[in-house]
């Protein structure tokens, strides 16, 4: 599994005009995942989110993680994160996993978040989202569960 995570104010999901989704002070999830990832990697992802300390304390370094701040999670699907540019002018989507495989481990992730205790939102499987967020700092981070990157 591979995330591209952001710190953000607020953040929503719009899909066919209507807005499907929204947080406010919380951590936008960009989830993209592969033939190989499990439950496991969900586990581990949602471990390392909720944990990391990426939110401000009272003298503003990042020490408290998305429990600490009462924060939410915005969980959007994003199979273009295994898109490969190395070749030619078109990505190629052969890393991602097929839609079935790729709904069945989103939805256990949401929920597995939900199981938490983090207010968790998320977007449409495979549908044309528009997404937007104020990004907090900036902060945005890359976590991925391949065992080059652990």
């Amino acid at each position: 599994m591979r995330v591209v995570l952001q710190r953000v104010s607020s953040a929503s999901v719009t899909v066919s005009g209507t807005v499907a989704a929204s947080i406010g002070k919380g951590l936008v999830v960009l989830l993209g995942i592969t033939h190989s990832d499990t439950t496991a990697d969900a586990d581990f992802l949602l471990d390392k989110i909720v944990h990391l300390r990426v939110f401000p304390d009272e003298a503003g370094k990042m020490n408290r993680s998305l429990l600490d701040a009462g924060g939410a999670l915005l969980v959007v699907s994003q199979f273009t994160l295994y898109g490969d540019c190395r070749k030619g002018r078109r990505p190629s989507f052969d890393a991602a996993a097929p839609a079935e495989a790729a709904r069945a481990l989103y939805e256990y992730f949401v929920e597995a978040a939900r199981r938490r205790g983090v207010p968790v939102e998320s977007g449409v499987f495979q549908a044309h989202m528009a997404v937007a967020l104020v990004n907090d700092g900036p902060v945005t981070l890359i976590l991925d569960t391949s065992e080059s990157a652990r």
